[in-house]
């Protein structure tokens, strides 16, 4: 018999009856029953019920034995009676007469409970992840992970996707965040970073004669935590030679698709089969299959952000038309102030109460607003209700809820000014009123592509153009538009994967010539000297013959939250770092020893206490 384990605590059925087998595994749960003493025990697989006697030899030592124990037990598969097989568990049918046990490793008095799924505070679960991972929520959501991985290598093979992998440390790269520095023992008073994402070399690949890359990638950006963001993150990194922006989405949507299928546990997930119609900026229209697209600008004047929640059907619409010749008089002024000002309509369809809308108002104060005008139908008045109604009109407030395709029973928002400015705000009204009106279906996985983004924005804070999204991208038009165009009206060939709200990915059409990166450089404030010196490898790659080429890069820990239901990364990371970006378990990160410190040639100087 193996030292440890005939079976798993997951293995035995009811034809597994009369045989006797042996186990370990961690004592999950204890449970005495008048002399009889019941113990689940639990290894990765699952658990089995054990039984002990008084007279079974180990019986004192396992009564006394604090929950988390490990043990090995050998003893004999009975079946349970009919009135105690429990239908939730694969081995319930079953139970184990203990005949013998041995303690492999007694448990302490535990810091939290691993049975049961109550919350903790996160610095307990942290600093004592080894026992949080061994809660069956936690366990789930880290096998998911590996399987969902396993499924995306899978698919990207079986598409003629190649691994290889890239450097860990390489050079410092401004692609938006703030890097990690290595630095360097042998190279006194230099640096190396950790890559923000393998993105120049994966294009080197493409310009070094491979084809279709693909890597599990590590990636690292000292910026500000948020619920789904981490320090350290892992992404699909794929990248295609001789492609188009239509190959590199015929590529990924299969991957996406059947990874979210494959794990969705029923759950809906948007079809790649259905055909669509989509409409550019300027009005051209064409038929596509695969998932919904929407430009850039469209996403921000329907939903207020480039990273819709399309399940919620609520699209806010332009209305300053109906407030330019007066009426209300708020509005009316707001609109002469400003050629760029407008009014945006929030539809709220079954939203038609004056408590609601109050609810919706004090909201938007609680955001920092002045308040939310509103027009809601009053069953009271048989009538449009509401300071805007009141001042408008009932006949011109029909024609404008009427062109918001709203009636009895519904309700509008309504917020003015610059775009610019209350975009967000918008779109936080609009998902606030989707949530509390319940009209989004969250029993499934809607996906939408964001194509044309802007090449350059203006960045207030620098008073200059700068990139506004990857600035390896392929300005559309390419070396004419940047040298012609107003730099604020270029669109590139970028693109990200949205889902249920979140931005799973970004990518784009590589530039793959020099002079169009040097002169996209120049717009953004960068000298040729310094592309030169920064990005040099690339530059003269592309100078020896370089394919047009493009690719993307999805999330593995979205992908895997998403699919988890948790809205926070690290509950699908098996060793996350906290909000402070701080390892409570290894205690990182840690000061240097002077040693250390010297054989890298640095000194601290830690910033002054006020």
């Amino acid at each position: 018999m193996h030292a440890y384990r005939t079976h798993t605590c997951g293995d035995l059925r009811s034809s597994d009856a009369g045989s006797t087998v042996r186990l370990s595994g961690w004592v999950h749960r204890k449970r005495d029953h008048g002399g009889l003493l019941f113990v689940d025990l639990r290894d990765h697989y699952g658990l089995t019920q054990l039984v002990l006697h008084p007279e079974t030899p180990g019986f004192a030592v396992v009564e006394r034995l604090r929950a988390e124990s490990v043990i090995r037990i050998d003893g004999a598969v009975v079946l349970r009676e009919a009135s105690t097989i429990n239908a939730n568990l694969p081995t319930g049918e079953v139970e184990i007469r203990v005949g013998s046990v041995e303690v492999l490793s007694e448990a302490a008095e535990l810091p939290m409970p691993v049975f049961g799924d109550q919350e903790y505070p996160e610095d307990i679960r942290l600093k004592n992840r080894f026992l949080d991972l061994r809660r069956e929520r936690l366990h789930r959501n880290i096998v998911l992970r590996s399987k969902v991985i396993s499924s995306i290598r899978r698919r990207m093979v079986d598409q003629g996707f190649l691994e290889y992998q890239t450097p860990i440390l390489t050079a410092s790269s401004p692609e938006g965040a703030r890097d990690f520095l290595v630095p360097s023992r042998l190279h006194a008073g230099k640096f190396y970073a950790l890559p923000q994402a393998p993105q120049q070399f994966k294009q080197l690949l493409m310009v070094s004669g491979f084809d279709r890359y693909f890597q599990i990638a590590p990636c690292f950006r000292d910026e500000d935590l948020r619920a789904d963001r981490s320090l350290e993150f892992y992404q699909l990194d794929v990248e295609m030679s001789f492609v188009t922006q239509e190959d590199v989405f015929a590529a990924i949507e299969p991957v996406m698709h059947g990874v979210f299928e494959e794990f969705a546990d029923g759950r809906p997930v948007s079809s790649i089969a259905g055909k669509h119609t989509f409409t550019n900026d300027v009005g051209e229209q064409f038929e596509h299959t695969g998932f919904e697209r929407l430009t850039f600008a469209q996403s921000m004047a329907w939903y207020g952000t480039d990273k819709p929640d399309t399940r919620n059907p609520i699209r806010m619409q332009v209305v300053s038309d109906h407030f330019r010749d007066g009426g209300f008089g708020l509005f009316a002024k707001i609109l002469a102030a400003d050629d760029k000002n407008a009014v945006w309509a929030i539809p709220a369809p079954t939203g038609g109460s004056r408590a609601f809308c109050d609810r919706m108002n004090s909201w938007a104060q609680s955001e920092g607003q002045p308040g939310l005008g509103y027009i809601f139908w009053s069953d009271d008045q048989n009538a449009w209700g509401g300071p805007i109604a009141k001042n408008l009109g009932q006949e011109p407030t029909e024609a404008l809820m009427s062109s918001l395709g709203l009636g009895r029973g519904d309700a509008a928002f309504f917020t003015a000014g610059n775009p610019s400015a209350f975009a967000k705000f918008a779109g936080l009204a609009r998902t606030r009123v989707g949530t509390e009106l319940k009209l989004i279906d969250e029993n499934q996985f809607k996906f939408c592509w964001i194509v044309d983004f802007p090449m350059f924005e203006w960045s207030e804070e620098e008073k200059k153009v700068d990139f506004s999204h990857n600035p390896f991208s392929m300005p559309q038009g390419g070396l004419e538009a940047l040298e012609t165009q107003d730099p604020l009206t270029i669109r590139a060939y970028q693109y990200d994967i949205v889902c249920n709200g979140y931005e799973l990915c970004s990518g784009a059409i590589r530039n793959h010539k020099a002079e169009i990166m040097l002169k996209a450089f120049e717009i953004a404030g960068y000298d040729a000297s310094v592309v030169e010196d920064q990005f040099g490898g690339m530059l003269n790659a592309f100078r020896y013959g370089a394919p047009p080429h493009g690719g993307l890069a999805p999330g593995i820990d979205r992908i895997v939250m998403l699919l988890a239901g948790e809205t926070a990364i690290r509950e699908v990371i098996a060793f996350p770092l906290n909000q402070q970006g701080e390892d409570l378990l290894m205690n990182a990160p840690t000061e240097a020893s002077e040693r250390q410190l010297k054989d890298v040639h640095i000194r601290t100087a830690l910033p002054i206490k006020v």
